[in-house]
């Protein structure tokens, strides 16, 4: 499980540092892609097939199915770390989250996303939302312990 979330800065290339905690989950094998909410998504390998495989049993007819496929698909891109830690984001990947200099990277259970700071903050809701969501997705009754 993917949790915490850290500043980082995007260099002149492209490249940003992936906190050690969240390498160490990754592993050798990941996945960098659009996300949801203009954010980009890293999935550990097991996650990418799970995602991959939902996608391949949609029915190719739906158009909503094909807009969804080349959402995730045809924007990803295999993940590798260099020596520092870093990850390349190609420019279209940077363009698509407005990623430009000042990023957030932050855990969400089973992926790791990475936003522009300022987006991140108007895309997220304040406590009261948040505490509606919860109870109305059942989290609320979930979490009584």
């Amino acid at each position: 499980m993917y949790k915490s979330d850290f500043n980082h800065t995007i260099d002149e290339k492209g490249r940003v540092i992936i906190p050690a905690k969240f390498r160490e989950q990754l592993g050798c094998g990941f996945v960098i892609t659009k996300g949801l909410d203009r954010c980009l998504w890293i999935l550990d390998a097991e996650s990418w097939n799970k995602l991959e495989y939902k996608l391949r049993g949609m029915s190719v007819l739906n158009p909503v199915t094909r807009k969804l496929q080349r959402h995730f698909s045809a924007s990803a891109i295999d993940g590798e770390t260099d020596k520092q830690g870093r990850i390349l984001l190609p420019p279209s990947l940077r363009a698509y989250a407005e990623l430009d200099k000042e990023v957030l990277i932050c855990g969400t259970t089973n992926r790791i996303e990475i936003w522009n700071s300022r987006l991140f903050e108007e895309s997220n809701s304040g406590p009261e939302e948040i505490a509606a969501f919860a109870e109305e997705t059942g989290l609320a009754t979930d979490l009584s312990f």
